[in-house]
This record gives structure tokens, sequence and C-alpha cells, in this order.
């Protein structure tokens, strides 16, 4: 007598009838894998992490280090902008090189003297908004012009746009101070992580001037698709925006609520004309 053996598994029972084997249990990170980019259940090969981890984990440094060192396409970002209807000026820190920038931090809170010769002095006030290349350049090349949009969606309409390079987040106090904004808002790569290379972050300043301190500033950080969506960052710095231009302060004295449920009786704030 012939006998087809199964193409699943099974075992055979004192009978020597062929039943079904049980199925393997289900893999608990599978579920939890699926909401997040974090590094979890790796797994090992032996001693060592799977091949295929070690080669993700070196792409994703790659990513980093990519996002890091890539130059910001200035002409790229300003053409972008003007299809949105948006004018800008492009400026420099006084880091003369990446690799200065990234050695020299002071030097990026600076103006470089040619970029604010070329900053035309206004003092008409307003919300100035500067987008910086910081610590990712493919953040503020990707996201920035979105984001812009967004807000400007959310009723956020800046008086002055500025384009900078070679930029850490106190460079905007000297735009805004140069340019007479009573508030600035900085949009700037973030440092990357392995999982987020192209993060941005916005850092909001009520009466820039040079030498504000952190404590003055609010900021929403992880703009990307993957983490805070432009659409949900714009209705948050909305809110800090028309706070602050009512309070007249950024920084601890004025607390993100924009998610907490409004009183009864309060009705929708208006953006003061900027």
């Amino acid at each position: 007598m012939t006998r087809t053996l199964p193409d699943h598994p099974v075992h055979w029972d004192s009978g020597d009838e062929p039943t079904h084997a049980p199925a393997p249990p289900a893999d608990p990170w599978t579920a939890l894998r699926r909401h997040t980019p974090a590094r979890i259940s790796l797994g090992r090969s032996g001693t060592s992490l799977p091949t295929t981890e070690v080669l993700r984990f070196a792409a994703a440094h790659a990513l980093a280090r990519d996002a890091v060192h890539l130059p910001l396409d200035v002409a790229a970002l300003l053409a972008d902008l003007r299809a949105q209807g948006l004018e800008a000026a492009a400026v420099a820190s006084q880091a003369g090189s990446r690799v200065e920038y990234l050695t020299r931090p002071d030097l990026g809170r600076r103006l470089s003297p040619q970029s604010r010769d070329a900053l035309e002095v206004d003092a008409a006030g307003g919300l100035c908004i500067v987008i910086g290349d910081g610590l990712s350049a493919v953040a503020a090349q990707t996201h920035g012009v979105p984001l812009l949009v967004a807000l400007r969606d959310a009723g956020v309409v800046a008086r002055r746009i500025v384009v900078a390079t070679q930029a850490r987040v106190a460079l905007g106090d000297e735009v805004g101070e140069r340019l007479g904004a009573s508030l600035v808002l900085v949009l700037l790569g973030e440092r990357p992580g392995l999982s987020s290379p192209d993060s941005l972050g916005a850092y909001l300043t009520w009466a820039p001037k040079v030498g504000r301190a952190d404590s003055e500033r609010n900021c929403v950080s992880n703009i990307r698709p993957e983490g805070l969506a432009p659409s949900d960052a714009a209705a948050r710095i909305a809110w800090l925006v028309r706070e602050s231009q009512r309070r007249r302060v950024t920084g601890i004295a004025l607390k993100d609520d924009s998610e907490v449920p409004a009183l009864p009786g309060d009705g929708p704030a208006t953006l003061p004309a900027t």
C-alpha cells in the first residue's frame, strides 16, 4: 500500500493515522511592531543579531548621517515657496562650512555680516518665519513648505519669511530683531534619530532679540508624516501664535493648552492682523 505524505506538519497517533500539528503560537511582538518604528524584539542568531537587523541598523545610521551632512537646496526651497505664492529672503549664519557649523554652535546662532546687511530693517512688527537647515536639511527641504501651507490654512500668515543655512534656533532671534518682528517662528531640522532622519521642529519666541534663552521659547517637535502630521502641528502652532500675541509672552510663561477643551462661552480666538 502506497501512502502519500501530507505537505503540512503532522504527527501520528497510536493508530498510525495522521493528525494536524497544533499551530505555532502567535508572536506577541508582531502587533506591537505595527505601532512603532522602534527596534523591538530583534531576535538573535547565536550570540549576535540577525543579519537582516544588522543591515537595517546600518541603513538607518547612514540616513541619519546623510541628514546631518546634506546641504539645503536653497534655490529649490525658494522656488517651492514661490509656487505657493510666498516670497522669502535667503540668509546664512557666521558658520562658513558644515564642519564649522557642527564644531562651533555659537557661529550658527548669529547672522553673517553680509546677511545682516541684506535684511531690510522693518519696525512694523508681526510674525516672521525662518526656515533653517539645522541638523537635518532633509526635514526643512521636505516638510518646511507643507507646514507653511498648513499654517496659512490655519490662519497664520507671516509678514516676512526667511530661509537660513547653517542655522541654529537662536539665529531666529537676530533675524526677528533685525526685521522688527514681534514674534518669530523658526522651523528647523532636528537632530536625526535612527528612525527619524527628517524630523522638523518649530520654535516660537516673543519679542525676539539676541540673547533670548531657550526657556523663553515654545517648541513643537517631531513634525513629519510618521510623527506629528503637518496639519496637526499647524493647529497647535496656530494656537500658540494666537495666545502669544494675546498674552505677549512665550516659553515657560505660555503653557500649551491647545488640546484642552474651551470653557463654555469661549468663542473661537481670532488671529491678530500681522
